[in-house]
């Protein structure tokens, strides 16, 4: 089987020359002409806090969408706080940290992702409206900015209504499968509250806010549906998980839908990303967009071969990440692409054939959280060509920088 690898590997990889964002892009070109007549690109990464993941991301959003014309960067990030990181993004509006800082998760809380953004921001300040790329959270979850516009939006159109938003106010930081509630209470608050804001939207004419605060009286409908789902990850299509990737999916569906101009650039996990399922045969987001767009989605993971990467502790939901290491090792499909080709390269798996493609392997796989000690043996199984459409690999990981004063 190494063999195998070796022999594909050194027909298809492409040598990344850099990671390094601003730099030439001949080498991404190979890239470039396996998305042609794509319409959306999922870009994974095997731990979300690798450096060199969020720079060789970033350096291929720049060539995606200076090269190849994508519109939008959906992100597996709040879509309450996202409104708001758009509104930067495509106006110059709020600062940049502030708004990274509320995007939910310790995860983007770095200095990477403000160079992203910033970067998004300096491309479309003398563009036209209509050619300015935009940003989207796809999370329905961490929801406080969507509480606080659809109070306030209440609060001016129907006072005695403004507070039916406290028993939502638990949704700003609620978690999936948190709140477990059988008889969907809080899912009907919501929905109440969802029905409230588009009858006055109904009945106003343009200019009042209706349409920004129904946006996100429907957002609280989601993180209702998701905080109050049970935790069973056998439950399949009603799992909480299923129902995540199910939100995140329809997230970017609508940015594709209603723009037949639209390339999306999805930053997610890895396992977000793949085409078929991760965890307890839960459906990934990719899946959902292999099923509806099929070929003009195209799944690109991110793998690393050694080094070391941010991550909680165990179970700690509170505590800032710290550094984990890990070596090549020996069992994993990154071990294989570590021996096979020296450096940083990215490969179509769409092209040529080989055995290995096919063949049941194992990748690692590491999330916001990972568990003590054992982590470095933790493995996630997966069919390279039917899981992913591309990969890119990079020999070294180092931890991405968090932001100062941020919290975690």
């Amino acid at each position: 089987m190494p063999d195998d690898i070796v022999r594909w590997l050194t027909e298809h990889a492409h040598p990344l020359g850099t990671l390094t964002p601003g730099a030439p892009t001949q080498d991404l070109k190979p890239l470039g002409e396996a998305l042609r007549g794509t319409r959306i690109v999922g870009l994974g990464e095997s731990t979300h806090g690798t450096g060199e993941f969020f720079r060789l991301k970033h350096r291929i959003v720049e060539f995606l969408v200076r090269e190849e014309g994508f519109t939008a960067l959906a992100m597996e990030a709040s879509q309450s706080a996202g409104r708001a990181l758009d509104a930067y993004v495509r106006h110059g509006t709020g600062d940049p940290e502030r708004l990274v800082a509320r995007l939910g998760f310790w995860t983007w809380r770095t200095r990477e992702t403000v160079d992203l953004v910033e970067w998004l921001r300096a491309h479309n300040r003398d563009l036209p409206e209509e050619r300015r790329v935009r940003f989207v959270g796809t999370d329905p979850q961490r929801c406080a900015d969507s509480v606080e516009a659809v109070t306030a939006f209440l609060r001016r159109t129907a006072p005695g209504r403004a507070g039916d938003t406290h028993a939502l106010e638990v949704l700003a930081r609620a978690r999936p499968a948190s709140l477990p509630d059988p008889d969907r209470a809080l899912m009907r608050q919501a929905e109440e509250i969802e029905r409230l804001v588009a009858d006055h939207r109904g009945r106003s004419g343009p200019g009042d806010g209706a349409d920004e605060a129904l946006e996100h009286a429907r957002i609280l409908v989601r993180a209702a549906d998701l905080v109050t789902r049970p935790f069973d990850p056998s439950a399949g299509e009603d799992s909480v998980f299923a129902a995540r990737d199910r939100y995140m999916a329809e997230a970017v569906t609508r940015l594709v839908d209603d723009d037949p101009g639209a390339r999306v650039m999805v930053w997610a996990h890895n396992g977000h990303i793949a085409k078929g399922t991760y965890g307890e045969r839960v459906p990934a987001l990719g899946s959902r967009l292999r099923e509806r767009y099929g070929n003009a989605y195209y799944a690109l993971a991110l793998f690393f071969g050694r080094g070391s990467f941010l991550a909680r502790r165990g179970d700690d939901l509170q505590g800032p990440p710290v550094p984990h290491r890990i070596g090549t090792g020996i069992r994993s499909l990154e071990a294989r692409l570590a021996d096979a080709v020296r450096g940083d390269y990215y490969a179509d798996l769409r092209t040529g054939t080989a055995p290995w493609l096919n063949s049941p392997q194992a990748q690692r796989s590491f999330g916001a959280n990972v568990p003590r000690f054992v982590y470095r043996f933790h493995t996630a199984p997966l069919v390279p060509a039917q899981d992913y459409d591309g990969l890119a690999f990079v020999a070294r990981s180092t931890c991405s920088h968090p932001l100062p004063g941020t919290g975690t």
